[in-house]
Parts: C-alpha cells; sequence; structure tokens
C-alpha cells in the first residue's frame, strides 16, 4: 500500500515537535539520575530477565523491587514507546517516581523492536513481561503506557489470560491508562513506518486492540482511561474516543480526555511527580487492581 502524506504527517509526532530532541535528552538525564537514587537506597532491581533476548529485560522501582519473594503492594507496569521500533526502558526510569511516592512498585519492561520482528511479537513480549511479573509479585498488575506503548497497555488489557496460562488470574491487567495512544493501526500501513513495521491489512487488524471483540469475562472487568495531549494530531484524537466507544459498547468502563497544552512528549511528564492529577490516577488504578 503506497504512503498517503495526509495521513503520515497526522503520525509524524517527531515533525509536530521540531524540540523533541531535548525531551528526549531530558527524559534519558532524568532518567539516569532516578536510577542512581534509587540504587543508592535499595529501592530498584535492574535488569531482570523475562526471556530469551537481550531487550526481554525488565527493571523494577519501589518498596518491592528488591523482594525475591513476592510482595503485597500495589505494582504498575508501564510500557514506553517509540512506534514499536525505537527506545528502551533506560529512558523512562524516572517515570515510576510519581506512584513510588505513594508505595507502588513500578515495573518497566523492555522489549523487542521493529523491524527485527513484527508488532505480534512485541504483544506478547509484554504478555511474557506481564506473566514475569505476577510470578515475582503475586497480584494484579495496572498497566500504564505511552504511543506504542499505550497500544501495548490495551492489548494486555484486552488479553483473555486464563486462556493464554491458566495459572494466571483473568483481573492480571484489568487496569489501564493508555496516554497517547494508537488502537487502530489500519492507517499504519500508509505511513513510511510500515517499511519497518510490514502490515498487511490482515496482520494490521490482528493486533489493533479497538477491533477485538473482547471475551465477556475480560470486558466485565475492564477499565481504562486513555488521554491525548492537546495540542496532538486528530489521528491521535480519534485513536482515543474509537477504542473508548468501541469497548465501551462491549461492557468496559472506559473514558477518554485531551489534556491541555501538552504535546506527544510533555503530556507524560506529569507521571513522574507524586503530587499530579495523572499521578493520583494511576496510584488508585494501581491499588484497586
Amino acid at each position: 500500500m503506497s504512503v498517503d502524506p495526509h495521513i503520515d504527517k497526522e503520525y509524524d509526532n517527531r515533525a509536530r515537535v521540531p524540540e523533541h530532541p531535548a525531551h528526549i535528552a531530558k527524559w534519558q538525564a532524568d532518567a539516569q539520575a532516578y536510577r542512581e537514587e534509587c540504587a543508592a537506597h535499595g529501592h530498584s532491581r535492574l535488569g531482570l530477565s523475562y526471556g530469551g533476548h537481550e531487550r526481554q529485560a525488565m527493571d523494577l522501582f519501589g518498596p518491592c523491587a528488591g523482594d525475591d519473594e513476592g510482595a503485597n503492594g500495589p505494582i504498575l507496569l508501564f510500557i514506553h514507546g517509540g512506534y514499536w521500533r525505537g527506545l528502551d526502558r533506560s529512558f523512562f526510569s524516572h517515570l515510576a517516581k510519581g506512584a513510588n511516592a505513594h508505595g507502588v512498585t513500578v515495573a518497566i519492561p523492555s522489549y523487542r523492536l521493529c523491524p527485527s520482528v513484527g508488532i505480534q511479537d512485541i504483544i506478547d513480549d509484554l504478555r511474557s513481561a506481564a506473566r514475569a511479573i505476577y510470578a515475582r509479585c503475586k497480584r494484579p498488575m495496572a498497566v500504564a503506557g505511552h504511543s506504542a506503548g499505550g497500544h501495548l497497555t490495551a492489548c494486555l488489557l484486552g488479553t483473555d489470560w486464563p486462556a493464554y496460562d491458566t495459572s494466571l488470574p483473568a483481573n492480571l491487567t484489568a487496569k489501564g491508562y493508555s496516554i497517547s495512544g494508537l488502537f487502530d493501526l489500519l492507517p499504519m500501513m500508509k505511513t513510511v513506518m510500515n517499511a519497518d513495521f510490514k502490515l498487511d491489512e490482515p496482520e494490521a487488524k490482528c493486533v489493533s486492540p479497538a477491533l477485538w471483540t473482547l471475551p465477556a469475562s475480560v470486558a466485565s472487568h475492564l477499565v481504562m482511561d486513555a488521554v491525548v495531549g492537546g495540542d496532538e494530531s486528530e489521528e491521535y484524537f480519534r485513536q482515543s474516543a474509537l477504542i473508548a466507544d468501541v469497548w465501551g459498547k462491549q461492557g468496559a468502563k472506559m473514558s477518554w480526555s485531551k489534556h491541555p497544552d501538552t504535546n506527544h512528549f510533555t503530556i507524560l511528564a506529569p507521571m513522574s511527580e507524586p503530587d499530579s492529577t495523572m499521578t493520583a490516577r494511576l496510584v488508585e488504578m494501581a491499588q484497586q487492581a
């Protein structure tokens, strides 16, 4: 399928925010500083493997990070973005700071990337990561993610966990918070990025959670907030409105909203702030998971 210049522009976040290199550099610096702070106090475990590939590893921050026997405290799994083809967990450690201040342990995994693997393989990676967190911490978790991570958040929420692994509870990932997420991947076929994704129509439909029919057992306990920066493109607004509508009609408790005066990169900042509204909602979800 050929590139549609209008669609490609709608999804080109870096072009929409020319100062994006400064935002990403700040993420990296803040993340390094927070890793050092947590390490100094014994509040982190880094590089925990959940698979055989070097990118199938995660970092834990917070009260449960040093506990190999499981823990009673709430858990939040955060999934980074990068359009399924860039970045890793080391850019996002500082985003654990807000929830950590309220006694929530935050797990941040890396995962394999396109074009080395397909998007379905990345979904499988995050399912494996969630299973590994449950094996360690012995409790369900809330899930949050940004951009491609918002897509992967929805994929975890829509998973029928007992069908995936009979040892897992149905509510393993019942609460989710998607930040600037993507849920209908059919438009990705019309972007230059599809050279890496290699999506055709059947595959794009298969990996689009907004096109999934949820099992009743999943929909009945699913809660998801989708938030988008007020300065993002119309396609990003459409994406969150779509999944809120489609999954809401299937019985899930859904909401979507715009955060004024934020773009695709700045919308993440409140997650690192203990007193932000975003952090309060994430902590609530983790406590209720």
